[in-house]
């Protein structure tokens, strides 16, 4: 006999505005607790130095975050020169130190060598795998890392501020692999000069956007006054590039059963043009929700992943 998941069977995401000094994982297991939520997992991981958006999908919206993982992001972050350390960051050991300060002109000047599809490495300190383990674990234990270039996708760079000779703020919208803090340590590099990333913000995460995050704080209070669904964004959310299709109850049906549907000609043309190249997913809908991701093939929509929501969204 299947055992009985603990918690309730609350779906949907919300969109953490996560704090400082918080890990994501931590983060995870308080808004899960909010909720009381039987699953629950986060799209991108920030570093516990890092704060901003960090979508967390609760129940059946765990089947999307894949989808979010490969959206385009956004951040805010500040170099602090005069000092580059282990991590790139500010809470990494000290390994150079310069007296150059490079000019906004000049740093305005070198950005767009580091914009478009470029080749980056990605610091020792991070997530990257190396025989099987964590670049970062490897790092902490004094061992070499050496990680390969690998293409990343940099939409725009640009400097929003520069409170004072030390300090530079940037504002960088980019595809998925990039690391911020591999761009500073690039940046500087370039300029001759010494530096490390001393507070970073993402804003943004596909659809997820900063100026609509709600902080644990807030979300803590509404659940003392019994309105965090309020907060709750629906399992599509995820998926907003995503082609949707309304289904008929029957088809519905069969796509829950695993079961492909077929369609007519003027939908396979109607989903056709909407799709992107080189995809065939579909978002099946009944009544508002979602029943089924799909693969469009031969003029029928084969279920990829079933969702098992009422029509209320929860």
């Amino acid at each position: 006999m299947a055992r009985r998941r603990k918690g309730e069977a609350v779906s949907g995401w919300i969109n953490l505005d996560k704090a400082y000094d918080l890990g994501s994982t931590q983060a995870v297991s308080r808004v899960r607790r909010i909720f009381n939520a039987q699953k629950a997992g986060h799209a991108g991981t920030l570093d516990p130095l890092a704060t901003g958006v960090l979508p967390i999908a609760l129940g059946e919206a765990t089947k999307t975050v894949s989808f979010l993982m490969d959206a385009d992001k956004a951040y805010r972050f500040t170099i602090e020169w005069g000092r580059t350390t282990a991590s790139f960051d500010r809470e990494g050991a000290t390994t150079a130190t310069s007296d150059v300060r490079p000019s906004v002109a000049a740093i305005e000047a070198v950005l767009p060598e580091f914009v478009g599809d470029i080749l980056q490495v990605p610091p020792a300190f991070s997530a990257v795998k190396v025989d099987g383990e964590r670049a970062y674990d490897l790092a902490r234990a004094g061992e070499q890392v050496e990680l390969k270039a690998r293409q990343v996708s940099i939409y725009e760079a640009r400097v929003i501020d520069a409170p004072d000779a030390d300090h530079v703020e940037i504002a960088v919208e980019c595809g998925k692999g990039t690391y911020v803090r591999a761009i500073v340590r690039d940046i500087a590099e370039r300029l001759g000069a010494c530096a490390h990333v001393s507070a970073l913000r993402r804003t943004r995460v596909g659809p997820f956007e900063e100026e609509t995050a709600i902080t644990l704080e807030l979300l803590e209070d509404l659940s003392h006054k019994a309105r965090c669904m309020e907060a709750l964004l629906p399992v599509e959310t995820a998926l907003d590039d995503i082609p949707e299709l309304a289904v008929t109850a029957e088809d519905a049906f069969k796509l829950k059963q695993g079961r492909p549907i077929v369609l007519v000609p003027r939908q396979v043309e109607a989903l056709k043009a909407r799709l992107s190249p080189g995809t065939r997913t579909v978002s099946a809908m009944d009544g508002g929700s979602i029943v089924a991701l799909c693969e469009m093939r031969a003029g029928k929509l084969e279920p990829s992943r079933v969702f098992h929501l009422d029509k209320s969204g929860d």
